[in-house]
C-alpha cells in the first residue's frame, strides 16, 4: 500500500528517527551491572564489582554478623564449669561410703556397750591388789586389839579365862565383819566407777554416731550444693546462647529492615533510568502506530511500557524475611539437618 501523499514527509521523518535509534546501541550500564574497586562501572562479563543497584551490608547487620561469630563457643566455659561441678559431686557423694562405714562401726560400739556385764572392760587391772592391800593393813591394825585384850586379862588376873574368850572371840567377830563392809565397798566403789564409765562410752559411741551422721549429712549437702551449681553453669549457658541470639536477631532484623529501604530506593533509581533508556522506543513506536492507523493500514501491537513495581514493599518484604534468620542462629535444632 503506497504511503499518502500528505504522510510521506512524516514516513521519512520517521525512518530517520527509527534508524537513529535502532542503530545505536541501549547502553544498558546505566541500569545494569557492578563497580570496580575504584568506582567505575562495570559491564558484561566484566561484572566483577558490587552491584550498584543492589544495597550493601548494613552496618548493623555487620555488628550482628560479628556478634554471632564471638558467641560461637561462648557457652564452653560454662559447659566446662558444670562439668567440673558435677565431677566434683560426684566425688563427694563417693566419699560417703567411707563415713557410713565408720557409723555403722560406732553403732555397733554402742550396740556392744550395753547389757550386764558391759562394766567389766572399765574395771581396774589393779583393784585386786589394792584390795589385798587395803585388807593385809586393816589385818595388822587390829592385831593391836587383841594384844591390848590379852594384856587387860592378864592384868586382871584372867589371862586364858573364859572373859578373855569372849572378849577375844567378840573382838574376832566385829573385825570380820568390819573386814568383810571394808571389802564389799571397795568392790562396789570399783563397780559403780566402772558402771559410770561404761554408761559414758555408750554417751560417746552414741555422740560420735550422731557426729558421724552429721557429717554424711554435710557431706550430702555439699554434693547437692555441687550438682546445683552445675545446673546454674548449664542454665548460664543456655542464657549466653540465647541472649547473644537475642541481639543478633535484634540488629541482624534492624539492619535488614534499613538495608530494605536502601533497597527500595536504588532499585527505584534503576527502574528509573531502565524506562529512561527505553523511552525512545515507546515514542517510536507510538509515533508509528499513529502513522499506520492515518495511512488506513492495521497497526501492530502498540509498545508496552515496563509497569512499575512496588520497590519498598517488595525490598522490605525480602529483606525482613532474610533479617528473620538472624534470630534462629542460637536456636536449637537450627543447624541440625
Amino acid at each position: 500500500m503506497a504511503t499518502p501523499e500528505f504522510l510521506q514527509d512524516y514516513a521519512k521523518d520517521y525512518a530517520a528517527q527509527s534508524k537513529g535509534a535502532y542503530s545505536v546501541p541501549i547502553d544498558t550500564s546505566t541500569f545494569t551491572g557492578g563497580q570496580d574497586a575504584s568506582g567505575n562501572r562495570l559491564t558484561g562479563t566484566a561484572v566483577t564489582g558490587a552491584n550498584p543497584f543492589v544495597a550493601g551490608e548494613d552496618a548493623l547487620q555487620t555488628q550482628a554478623i560479628g556478634l554471632a561469630q564471638q558467641g560461637v563457643g561462648a557457652y564452653q566455659p560454662y559447659l566446662t564449669a558444670a562439668q567440673q561441678a558435677q565431677t566434683n559431686a560426684a566425688g563427694t557423694i563417693g566419699g560417703l561410703g567411707a563415713l557410713q562405714t565408720g557409723a555403722q562401726g560406732f553403732q555397733t560400739a554402742q550396740a556392744g556397750a550395753t547389757g550386764a556385764n558391759a562394766y567389766q572392760p572399765f574395771m581396774s587391772p589393779y583393784q585386786s591388789q589394792v584390795i589385798d592391800a587395803t585388807l593385809s593393813e586393816f589385818d595388822r591394825s587390829r592385831l593391836g586389839g587383841q594384844q591390848n585384850i590379852r594384856d587387860a586379862a592378864v592384868n586382871s588376873g584372867n589371862f586364858g579365862g573364859g572373859r578373855e574368850g569372849a572378849m577375844m572371840g567378840q573382838y574376832n567377830a566385829d573385825s570380820l565383819a568390819d573386814r568383810s563392809a571394808l571389802q564389799a565397798q571397795m568392790l562396789q566403789q570399783g563397780f559403780g566407777q566402772a558402771q559410770q564409765q561404761a554408761q559414758q562410752n555408750f554417751a560417746n559411741q552414741g555422740q560420735l554416731f550422731g557426729n558421724q551422721g552429721q557429717m554424711m549429712q554435710n557431706q550430702l549437702g555439699i554434693a547437692n550444693a555441687q550438682a546445683g551449681l552445675g545446673q546454674a553453669q548449664l542454665g548460664l549457658s543456655d542464657f549466653n546462647r540465647s541472649g547473644i541470639g537475642a541481639d543478633v536477631g535484634a540488629l541482624g532484623q534492624l539492619g535488614s529492615l534499613r538495608q530494605g529501604f536502601n533497597q527500595a530506593n536504588l532499585s527505584a533509581n534503576q527502574q528509573a533510568q531502565q524506562t529512561a533508556a527505553y523511552e525512545p522506543y515507546g515514542r517510536l513506536s507510538q509515533y508509528g502506530q499513529g502513522l499506520t492507523g492515518l495511512s488506513g493500514g492495521v497497526a501492530s501491537q502498540s509498545y508496552q511500557e515496563p509497569q512499575p513495581v512496588n520497590m519498598l514493599s517488595q525490598s522490605i518484604g525480602t529483606a525482613m524475611g532474610l533479617g528473620g534468620l538472624y534470630g534462629k542462629i542460637f536456636q536449637p535444632g537450627f543447624n541440625k539437618a
